[in-house]
This record gives C-alpha cells, sequence and structure tokens, in this order.
C-alpha cells in the first residue's frame, strides 16, 4: 500500500518538536515538579509496559497511518470491522445467564429480552460442561450451582421455549460438549420450525483456552481439535449464520493473565484452530470470516482500548500473511467482550458498578460487537434480577448517552492510545514467535509453557495487591465496616432433585434402542475419519442423553489427565 500523504496540519518537524519538549521539561515541568512531586508509583499497565508521562507526535515516529490505522471496514481494521460502527447497528447487548432450571433460566431470558437485551447468552453448570448427566454421582452437589443444568433435548426445549429461535442471536459458552449442545440447539429450532439455516449465534467451542485457563476439558487436546474442526464443517454446511467457534482470552486473563498475554495466547490459539481446519481438507476463505473472539474488558482504561485495537490489527496481518486468506471478510476479528468478573470485589459491592461502566466503555471504544456486562453482586453469588437489570442499564447508557456510539473508533490519533496499541502489538507478537518456535498453540500448552507464564503473572498480581502496590478500592485501602450481604439469589436445595425426577421420566420415556443405535454410530464416526457431529445430532434426536454421547466419544477418545 502506497505511503499516505500527511496533512499539513499534522506535520511537525521533529526538531522543532523535540526543543519544544525539552523546553517545556527544563521549565514548566520542572518547576511543578519541585512544588508538588508525582506520586511515589511506578506508573504502568497491566503488563508491565511503563506509561510517559507525556505522549507527543514524537511517540509516533514510525507511524504509518495507511498501514497502521486505515480506515474502519477496511485492512488492518484496527478501527474497527464496519464502516459505520454504532451508526449502523449498536453492539449486541447480551447478559449471560443461566442457573438452576430450565424453566428458571427461561424466565429470567424473557425478563431480560423484556428489558431490552438483544441477544442470549447461555450458562451452563459444571456438569453440564463436562458430559455428565445431572444424576451422575459426579454431578452431586454441582447441578444448576454455576449454570442451567441441560441433559436432554427436552431440558433444552424447555430453556428456549417461547423463544423465536429465528429472531435471537445466541451465545453458548460450552466447549467440551459443544457440539451435543449445538446439535440440541438445531433440534429445539427444528421443532419450533425454524430452518438450521437461518440460526443466528455463537458457540465457543473453544478447547484449547480449557487447558490453559479453565480446566472444562474431557478429551484429549488432539481428539479434542478434530471434534473443533468438525463443527466448522457441519456449521459450514448446515449453520452458514452461525459462528462454530469464539476463540476466548476472557478465560485466560481471568486466570491472572497480562492483557499483552491474553491478547497473545488467543490469538495463538486463534492460528492453531485455523490450521487444523486447513489441514483437515477446509479453505481458509470458506470459514475464516465465521470465526470469532471473546475478549476481557479489565480495569486499566487506555490499555484496554489500545489492546483490543492491536489484536484486530495483528490478526488482519496473520491472516492475509500467514494463510494467504484473499477476502478481506477472513481477516476481520469480530469480537465479543465481557467484563471483568475478576475485578469485582465482595466488599463494597456497590462499587462494582462503576467498575463494570468503565469496563464496558473500554470494550465499546475498542470496537466490540457483542458485550457483557456483569453484575454488583456476582462476587457473592449468581446475580440477581436487580443487578442484571443495572449490569444492562449500564450498557444502555453507554450506548444511547453517552455519545461513545456516534463515532467510529473516537479514540484513534491520540498519542498515548497509538502508543500503546503498537507497544501491544509487538509484544503479543514477541509470545507469538515464542509459541511458533515451540511448535505452535497445542505444544506450548502440552509443555505447560502459557500456563507457567499465566502463574506467574497471577502471582506478581497478587503481591502487588497484598504490597498496597497496585490499590483495590475497598479491599486494601478505603475499607469500612460491612454487615452481611442481603438479597442474594440462592439456589433450591430441590433443583438437584427435581433433575434427577426429570431425568429418570425422561429416559422411562424414550425409544432406549433408537437411542442405543443412535450412540454406537456416534462411536463409529469417532473410531473412523467421519465427522461426529451429524452422528451427534442424531443421537440427541433418538433420545441419547449429554452423559450418554459424552461417555461414547469418552470410550474411544479418553480423558485428558493434567500433568
Amino acid at each position: 500500500m502506497a505511503q499516505a500523504r500527511q496533512h499539513p496540519a499534522l506535520t511537525v518537524p521533529g526538531a522543532d518538536l523535540g526543543r519544544e519538549l525539552e523546553r517545556w521539561e527544563q521549565g514548566a515541568l520542572k518547576s511543578s515538579l519541585a512544588k508538588l512531586p508525582e506520586r511515589k508509583t511506578r506508573f504502568k499497565t497491566s503488563s508491565g509496559i511503563e506509561l510517559k508521562r507525556l505522549y507527543t507526535p514524537l511517540d509516533m515516529a514510525e507511524f504509518d497511518y495507511a498501514r497502521d490505522l486505515g480506515f474502519p471496514g477496511e485492512p488492518p481494521f484496527t478501527r474497527g470491522v464496519q464502516p459505520t460502527m454504532y451508526r449502523g447497528r449498536l453492539w449486541t447487548m447480551r447478559q449471560y445467564a443461566g442457573f438452576a432450571t430450565a424453566e428458571e433460566t427461561n424466565q429470567r431470558y424473557r425478563y431480560l429480552l423484556k428489558q431490552g437485551q438483544t441477544g442470549l447468552s447461555v450458562a451452563f453448570d459444571l456438569p453440564t460442561q463436562i458430559g455428565y448427566d445431572s444424576d451422575h454421582p459426579l454431578a452431586r452437589g454441582e447441578v444448576g450451582k454455576v449454570g442451567v443444568a441441560v441433559s436432554t433435548l427436552k431440558d433444552a426445549q424447555i430453556l428456549f421455549a417461547g423463544i423465536p429461535l429465528g429472531e435471537v442471536s445466541t451465545s453458548m459458552t460450552i466447549n467440551a460438549t459443544a457440539a451435543i449442545l449445538l446439535a440440541m440447539y438445531a433440534a429445539v429450532a427444528e421443532k419450533q420450525g425454524v430452518s438450521a439455516q437461518a440460526l443466528q449465534g455463537t458457540i465457543q467451542n473453544d478447547i484449547l483456552k480449557e487447558y490453559v485457563a479453565r480446566g472444562t476439558y474431557i478429551y484429549p487436546p488432539r481428539q479434542s481439535m478434530r471434534v473443533v474442526t468438525d463443527l466448522f464443517a457441519f456449521c459450514r454446511e448446515r449453520m452458514p449464520r452461525f459462528n462454530p467457534i469464539s476463540i476466548s482470552g476472557y478465560h485466560i486473563r481471568e486466570a491472572g493473565a497480562t492483557a499483552v498475554q491474553e491478547a497473545a495466547f488467543t490469538l495463538a490459539n486463534g492460528i492453531a484452530y485455523v490450521e487444523a481446519a486447513v489441514a483437515a481438507g477446509l479453505d481458509v476463505d470458506a470459514f475464516a470470516s465465521r470465526l470469532s473472539f471473546f475478549f476481557n474488558a479489565h480495569s486499566n482504561f487506555l490499555e484496554e482500548v489500545a489492546k483490543f485495537r492491536a489484536a484486530r490489527r495483528l490478526w488482519a496481518r496473520i491472516m492475509k500473511e500467514r494463510f494467504s486468506a484473499r477476502r478481506p471478510e477472513s481477516c476481520m476479528m469480530r469480537f465479543h467482550a465481557q467484563t471483568a468478573g475478576c475485578t469485582l470485589t465482595a466488599q463494597q459491592p456497590d462499587n462494582n458498578v462503576v467498575r463494570v461502566a468503565f469496563q464496558a466503555l473500554a470494550a465499546a471504544l475498542g470496537g466490540a460487537q457483542s458485550l457483557h456486562t456483569n453484575s454488583r453482586d456476582e462476587a457473592l453469588s449468581l446475580p440477581s434480577e436487580d443487578s442484571v437489570r443495572i449490569a444492562l442499564r449500564t450498557q444502555q447508557i453507554i450506548a444511547y448517552e453517552s455519545g461513545v456510539a456516534d463515532t467510529a473508533d473516537p479514540l484513534a490519533g491520540a498519542y498515548a492510545v497509538e502508543a500503546l496499541t503498537s507497544e501491544i502489538e509487538a509484544r503479543a507478537q514477541a509470545y507469538l514467535s515464542k509459541i511458533d518456535e515451540m511448535g505452535g498453540a497445542v505444544a506450548a500448552i502440552e509443555t505447560g509453557y502459557m500456563q507457567a507464564e499465566i502463574a506467574e503473572s497471577a502471582y506478581r498480581h497478587q503481591r502487588e495487591v497484598e504490597s498496597r502496590e497496585r490499590v483495590v478500592v475497598g479491599v486494601n485501602q478505603f475499607q469500612i465496616p460491612e454487615g452481611p450481604p442481603r438479597r442474594l439469589l440462592r439456589i433450591r436445595a430441590d433443583v438437584e432433585r427435581r433433575q434427577r425426577r426429570g431425568l429418570a421420566a425422561f429416559r422411562r420415556s424414550r425409544p432406549s434402542r433408537r437411542a442405543e443405535a443412535a450412540l454406537s454410530g456416534v462411536k463409529r464416526a469417532a473410531e473412523g475419519l467421519d465427522s461426529v457431529a451429524p452422528p451427534i445430532l442424531a443421537a440427541v434426536k433418538a433420545g441419547a442423553t449429554l452423559g450418554e454421547i459424552s461417555d461414547a466419544l469418552r470410550e474411544v477418545f479418553g480423558e485428558h489427565l493434567e500433568r
């Protein structure tokens, strides 16, 4: 691309500016510091990037507008993936929700949609995430606790009852059992009379970050990667408007990663998925435009805005230069963001409303396509109805009252933001180069490299909090006496018992032989080279449960045991 001509108003002679900066430092700055010394702290971001006192055009000496910034909707997409950004359509407002039974979660979804939410986001309980039915011995005490319990197609039907799946975009945070839940979703839509071709949404399906940060894996990494790429092909053929993966840095950041590590490790995993799909025979331009990403919106405001912009620019270059993507859409990084759960405090929980507000603002200024705002009481329990409404209203106030949605990438050209964007990109690229030398993301995960890097960052952060080098309002400074929390959402004790009864009735009423035959089909596909996705859909329709389908794959793939 040709060098962009600078506008005369933007041209500042470097030598003249350098002399002016030195004059300011020796004059006004020196005088001010003598009277009022700066705070005794290291001014740095979460990634350890030292922040200058002042940024000027001198910090953008290597900056090329056309190469590094460009225009919204065009490579390198630094300024966003749509030409008009939020002037055309606001980000999708999702509130991650799921608890107890399918009936109760369905009521919460209906409530949120009435309050103006524009997309569903499903949280599943731990047994569902790791492939156990609600009546499995290992599920005891966990049913419905951190999300909704879904073991059968009937559960899924109840979960989405009265919700027109042809009109609503649905995101599902599910990984090891993603193929099963996506099959259930498609089967529910079919019963509603909605074609799979019309379904919109995202299945997380990012198993690599489970080994790195979250832990809800079942099968070994390489077998899990096969299931992931099978879903890529399945969605391309049968659900073309559905994103088959959400490559997730969110949980990597929640585990203690810095902003740079979050960007680098997420993109490293993204590279691994693209390589696996290409190796499986998929053309990169046939699936790349449906890849989506999921990032954390953390507390260091300018660093977060810069992180989103840097990751988008870096991914565009990776797709073009590394994978020879021909279509501009293949180089777009579309991403969902969620405010940082790990920053929420049990102390003075109303302070979390403020934290969430500026984290959400950073996501909007960083160009997110979809956003979830956490609730003030989530450090104490699953959120109450009042709390999720405040969290949703936070997004709506940013969208409709703040004015930041009225222009594309409004912080572009800010010296500090552009300098941070370039610095984060360079540091993330250094990580990517090291991971390449190790043989890629899967190898880096298998050797524990990513996990060790995150653990070191988490330890360093905790030391800074405990030493008060890093202030957390209400936790290590500005504390107040507090009574016990009130009006928290509690999961009833009878939820697990009701789920067990429902499962027993489901098994009695289903055609058992048909379910057994379908499970045999899942095993045959897993043993061979055929995609496991169509047999899983057939098994769901035949009445096989989530746990039974997971067990069929366990028999063939085995289970992953952490070193």
